[in-house]
């Protein structure tokens, strides 16, 4: 018998990423899945002045005169999943103006705390009785693949190239989604998603017997609701509030459907956590609230090769 926990969706939130690696100790569980979307979205600069540095967040300005208070700061913001870096007028000015500086600033930031966290992982985990694997998902940039791979020798699973075992289960993995208005690093048509989605079954012994971790939710289900947006990205709303739509991938549900695995484990949609059937299949997601520090996950208990029970936990 093995239990598994299963988060996803931390984009960046140093907080989340601690919490995630004390669920063996406050759960019990034996493996330890972070699956999709571990970067964050924003830079926050602080604005070197001749009394300290000005911190502008949300409106508001805030002189830092002490290097405590700057640590502070830095660690606070970090915790939200927020990139916190000193910087000149000149450097804020040109990240403001220069596209590629701001993407050459942000993958650097991005780099940084992946390897900050892969070494906290190897740390504070035992990984030679804890099973960890860990997964970008398609908001993520792909330089963070290479820092995950080089922990590999360490003990950490790495799951896009090939299924990897979890509690004597096989796993197939996709972190690609169908896409989104975002146009995030990695997205496909859902033409494309069935074939790569097929690369990855078509490498299992038994499908049926395997689980289906595919960052993108089925088309369809509880998992997969999302605010309609307009061509602005502003939502669409009417007499009862936000209007909500399916947004999830067909592609994943046709797989699901078709080869019928044990589970489907998802995320991308953060306000849809929950669970749901398709054609029998148990699919979940556990949803996202990284930006009130909360840790949402789903632990799943196994016995052999079937899916004993599975519940949600968050905190």
């Amino acid at each position: 018998m093995a239990k598994i926990f299963f988060a996803v969706d931390v984009h960046g939130a140093t907080g989340l990423w601690r919490k995630w690696l004390k669920a063996p100790e406050f759960f019990g569980v034996d493996t330890l899945m972070l699956c999709g979307d571990l970067t964050g979205k924003a830079i926050v600069p602080l604005i070197e002045d001749k009394n300290g540095y000005i911190l502008s967040y949300y409106g508001r300005k805030q002189l830092l005169k002490t290097e405590k208070d700057i640590i502070r700061i830095e660690e606070q913001l970090s915790m939200g999943g927020f990139y916190v870096i000193r910087m000149t007028p000149e450097e804020v000015n040109k990240l403001s103006n220069d596209k590629h500086y701001l993407e050459e600033v942000m993958r650097s930031q991005i780099v940084k705390r992946m390897k900050e966290w892969m070494e906290l992982l190897i740390n504070r985990v035992d990984l030679k009785k804890i099973t960890v694997m860990v997964m970008p998902g398609n908001d993520d940039d792909f330089a963070i693949d290479e820092v995950i791979k080089e922990y590999q020798g360490a003990g950490v699973l790495w799951p896009l190239d090939h299924p990897v075992e979890i509690a004597g289960i096989q796993v197939a993995s996709l972190s690609y989604t169908n896409p989104t208005p975002w146009n995030t690093p990695r997205e496909a048509e859902e033409e494309k998603l069935a074939e790569l989605i097929e690369e990855q079954i078509s490498q299992l012994i038994n499908p049926k017997n395997s689980i289906f971790n595919f960052h993108a939710p089925p088309y369809g289900t509880r998992l997969d609701l999302a605010p309609e947006l307009r061509s602005d990205l502003s939502p669409v709303t009417g007499p009862g509030g936000v209007k909500m739509i399916h947004v999830g991938s067909k592609a994943v549900r046709n797989a699901l459907s078709k080869y019928k695995p044990l589970i489907g484990l998802h995320g991308h949609i953060h306000e849809s956590a929950g669970e749901d059937f398709v054609d029998g299949v148990p699919v979940i997601n556990p949803g996202s609230e990284y930006g009130e520090n909360i840790l949402r996950g789903i632990i799943i208990q196994t016995s052999g090769t079937k899916i004993e029970r599975f519940w949600r936990v968050e905190g």
